[in-house]
């Protein structure tokens, strides 16, 4: 099965965004993430003639912007399970801007990680926070409609996030929102804290995936730890997952360069 590969951009630091394109482009990759404080602070800061800027150069150098993560990241004031009604109302009006500029990437789909931003607060109980949660992102949904926009839910251990630790926690959430336009969000970091093999995990839920994070369990990017991902290949392959497989590290070590190479390098042997 051939797949599709894309890496996030925000491990590159302070490259410019034509040089991380140029970069990703040249080593294999037909995909890239944004994580949108690489933009600005704000993705309401970036103009419709930024946006349109950020797409053309990613276009002229043969990639597709495939989508926005880490879409709270680094901001201040929104929460997804704030138990103040206008913190909520704030980041609710906030996910239907980045719809709106996910769009106008021609992007496919929103990764709603962000585990600071989602956490509980102290004495909040599960069924709360989902409660919050649910009138957060209802306002969304009709926009994911209008522009063709997938929100997934990443679950995330609970080393990083006290609120949607697991695949079915994230199912059970998109089911109350009730949108074809919702799906899950398999991270690779994430599926390993949950004590199932990640494969089974992989085709348990895949149907119900619109996107993939490709990491290790060590934060580090496949091929850089022990986490072996022939048979996660597989899993995805006798799945039929037809979505992206992203490169996600949150340790940049060696350097950018190399982790994207080899990244992509092992995950087209494990993949055969």
């Amino acid at each position: 099965m051939s797949f599709r590969y894309a890496i996030c951009n925000e491990m590159f630091g302070d490259w410019p965004h034509a040089r991380v394109c140029e970069f990703v482009a040249r080593t294999g990759y037909t995909g890239l993430e944004i994580a949108p404080y690489t933009l600005a602070p704000r993705i309401t800061d970036v103009t419709g003639k930024q946006r349109r800027e950020t797409r053309r150069v990613a276009e002229a150098a043969g990639l597709e912007i495939v989508g926005l993560h880490w879409l709270l990241a680094k901001t201040e004031g929104l929460h997804l399970t704030s138990p103040d009604a206008a913190v909520r109302k704030a980041t609710s009006d906030y996910f239907v801007d980045l719809a709106y500029a996910t769009a106008d990437l021609d992007a496919e789909v929103m990764v709603l990680g962000s585990p600071a931003q989602r956490n509980l607060a102290d004495g909040m109980t599960p069924q709360q926070a989902a409660d919050f949660a649910v009138e957060v992102l209802t306002p969304l949904l009709p926009v994911l409609d209008d522009v063709g926009v997938t929100l997934c839910l990443e679950p995330l251990g609970p080393n990083e996030t006290n609120f949607l630790n697991s695949c079915a926690e994230a199912i059970a959430l998109a089911d109350r929102l009730g949108s074809q336009r919702v799906k899950l969000q398999l991270d690779v970091k994430g599926l390993c804290s949950e004590g199932t093999p990640v494969p089974d995990l992989i085709r348990q839920f895949a149907a119900r995936a619109g996107h993939f994070h490709a990491n290790d369990s060590n934060r580090q990017a496949p091929g850089f730890g022990e986490t072996e991902f022939a048979p996660i290949f597989a899993a995805l392959a006798e799945a039929n997952y037809g979505g992206w497989i992203s490169v996600e590290a949150f340790e940049v070590n060696p350097d950018p360069e190399t982790i994207a190479r080899d990244s992509l390098e092992y995950m087209q042997a494990m993949a055969g």
